[in-house]
């Protein structure tokens, strides 16, 4: 009954779904509700196979699963809006947190899957004991998996509102309802190894989809240079197709709006650019700032993966090609439909005249990107729609498990019923799967702008990164450098974020939310440095299980373990007389970074006809790669 009025409405708005695009939306709606079916035979018999898989999952089902998590429907109009306002070098707001990622790589990915905790959380009382530690992980289950958690999938959720509303004529209750539908399904079945086979599928579809509409986007500026050239005379009507059919990526990156955009680097002659767009993140944020799927030390949906991977090498593996795929593969074709828009859309004035239907209160920079994509013909138009689909069901269908698990494992579990069966523990998080959906979609309705809630969220974790990067490696941090660092940096997120006014934090080349940064991040470290050394450290007891387990090794630990080997407890037994990898682990990190910003600027010097540049960067990633397998063979794994 209702399609038919999805039909007529996009008619109106020259919009408009044929049989073609009806037939591969619904096959791969299918698709993934079949693997949620599928998945559903082993993800009910545990709590361990419903959130992590059983513990098998290869490297490469777990790379892909990461990056299609993080591709969600909202990052390519992310990357459109960045481009549109201040250009390509913009990126570099995400793209410095490579070094986060390759930390995880080769530092703390093994690390994870040797504590062989269920979730990142009931990590606290494998490192801590006592009731601090479990008052982290009873609070951070609730603040984190429900709290943060539904706010992300709400602001994921606005995103599809958008296409939605822009594309069809949408109500915003159908927007959800038809985006979540699907991945309640697979999510709430098959659990974790649903998802993954979920994202597997789904990620194929959305590069696919992206990619196809980076080439329409180019063919539809061709289509409005050439009009707007006969418009100017320069070229006389019969010749627009001619001019059109030889438009090329070179002619789009000289038109007026958009030659000033596409500098990879910002401008390094404006300190007002360089310093918070690349050097506070490159030198204070990859560190200091906790954020899901860039967390210092890795943590999140990212550390459930790790957690489900067969073991250290896979766990490695997964986060390696994610790290590869995340930051050098997808980026290129969401900015040439960014560039593109601003030939189509010079301004959102005239995305406004073209969707006039459109609410006034979704019109911003971001919207471009379904403003190109409502471009594509028959057919494709169904599959790009299905693509952006896939990249929305893969982030929250990661969401909802990974939220899940936290109010399952470490609230209801640890807290409210420990002798829970396996079959109960399952169930919970089937309801609580439905639950943090029926939330997300609820605040999404009522969302128009997530901006200062995210700026509170960003900055209440920041200061924080450095114990998550330093409390594998340093026995002295306690539960309470934790609890000393959570409350400090909140207190000064919703202080900074509520009451004072950026123009107070601007000093010189620094913006006015990079100075709450610096000041959040100043305050915190002081505040968790001084927590942890006016309080007891963590017992014997717990301090030599962790290492026993973990075995990081390092000078950090040398008091612990020569006071357990005085006891004659060998709590380094299976490291005593093995050098210390973290050298030839940080150089690794260092080899990855270059190999994968060769890659990602290889891609862009072939996008911008640049092919001195592409052969130059390209050479030097496949020789930092080979040099960085050498290396990472030399690494000892379990």
């Amino acid at each position: 009954m209702h399609i038919p009025q999805i039909m007529i409405l996009a008619a109106s708005y020259s919009i408009q779904l044929h049989a073609i695009d009806y037939a591969i939306i619904a096959i791969f709606f299918v698709v993934v509700v079949g693997i949620g079916i599928w998945a559903s035979r082993s993800a009910g018999e545990s709590s361990a196979e419903f959130f992590l898989g059983g513990r098998g999952m290869p490297w490469w089902l777990l790379g892909i699963s990461m990056v299609a998590c993080t591709f969600s429907a909202d990052t390519p109009n992310l990357v459109t809006g960045m481009v549109r306002e201040s250009g390509v070098s913009k990126n570099w707001a995400w793209w410095a947190f490579l070094i986060t990622g390759m930390v995880t790589v080769f530092i703390y990915a093994k690390l994870w899957r040797r504590s062989n905790v269920m979730t990142d959380l009931e990590f606290y009382e494998l490192r801590y004991g006592g009731k601090p530690a479990s008052f982290l992980r009873g609070f951070r289950s609730i603040y984190l998996g429900i709290f943060f958690n539904v706010l992300i999938m709400a602001s994921v959720t606005l995103a599809i509102i958008k296409y939605g509303s822009l594309m069809f004529g949408l109500e915003k209750w159908e927007c959800v309802l038809y985006g979540s539908l699907g991945v309640v399904i697979y999510a709430t079945l098959g659990g974790l190894k649903g998802c993954i086979w979920a994202d597997f599928f789904q990620y194929g579809i959305a590069m696919f989809g992206a990619v196809y509409a980076a080439v329409v986007a180019l063919g539809e500026a061709a289509k409005t240079a050439a009009e707007r050239a006969v418009e100017a005379g320069t070229i006389a009507t019969d010749q627009a197709t001619e001019f059109a059919r030889n438009y090329s990526m070179a002619d789009l990156l000289h038109e007026a709006n958009v030659s000033g955009k596409i500098k990879i680097f910002p401008d390094f002659s404006d300190s007002a650019q360089w310093v918070p767009l690349l050097f506070i993140p490159v030198a204070v944020q990859w560190w200091s700032v906790w954020y899901p799927g860039a967390e210092p030390g890795g943590g999140g949906y990212i550390a459930q993966r790790m957690l489900a991977a067969k073991d250290e090498k896979n766990a490695i593996g997964a986060t390696l090609l994610f790290n590869f795929a995340h930051y050098a593969l997808r980026p290129w074709p969401w900015i040439i439909v960014a560039l593109a828009s601003l030939v189509c859309f010079p301004e959102l004035t005239d995305i406004q005249s073209a969707f006039p239907h459109v609410n006034e209160s979704v019109i911003a920079q971001d919207i471009a990107y379904p403003a190109m994509i409502s471009k594509l013909k028959p057919g494709f138009l169904g599959i790009v729609i299905a693509s952006i689909i896939a990249a929305y069901m893969s982030t929250i269908g990661t969401h909802l498990n990974w939220g899940s698990s936290y109010v399952v494992n470490d609230f209801y579990k640890r807290f409210v019923k420990p002798s829970a069966t396996e079959k109960d523990l399952v169930q919970k998080g089937r309801i609580s799967t439905v639950l943090l959906m029926v939330l997300a979609g609820s605040l999404s309705l009522v969302l128009t702008s997530a901006t200062e809630a995210f700026n509170i969220l960003l900055l209440s974790g920041a200061g924080s990164g450095a114990i998550y990067l330093l409390r594998w490696f340093w026995w002295r941090i306690n539960a309470w450098s934790e609890i000393f660092a959570m409350v400090v940096s909140a207190l000064f997120a919703f202080a900074l974020v509520l009451i004072v006014d950026d123009s107070a934090t601007t000093w010189g080349p620094i913006d006015g939310f990079t100075g709450k940064l610096l000041i959040s991040v100043a305050a915190t470290t002081v505040a968790w440095l001084v927590g942890t050394f006016v309080t007891k450290p963590e017992s014997n007891a717990t301090l030599r299980s962790f290492f026993r387990r973990c075995h990081p090794g390092g000078p950090g630990w040398a008091k612990v373990v020569a006071e357990a080997r005085s006891d004659g407890d060998m709590i380094d037994e299976k490291i005593h007389g093995q050098a210390w990898e973290m050298p030839v682990q940080l150089l690794c990190v260092f080899l990855g970074c270059v190999a994968i910003y060769c890659s990602l600027f290889t891609i862009g010097g072939i996008v911008y006809g640049n092919l001195v540049q592409a052969w130059v960067l390209g050479g030097g990633a496949l020789l930092s790669t080979f040099i960085l397998f050498k290396l990472f063979s030399r690494l000892r794994t379990e």
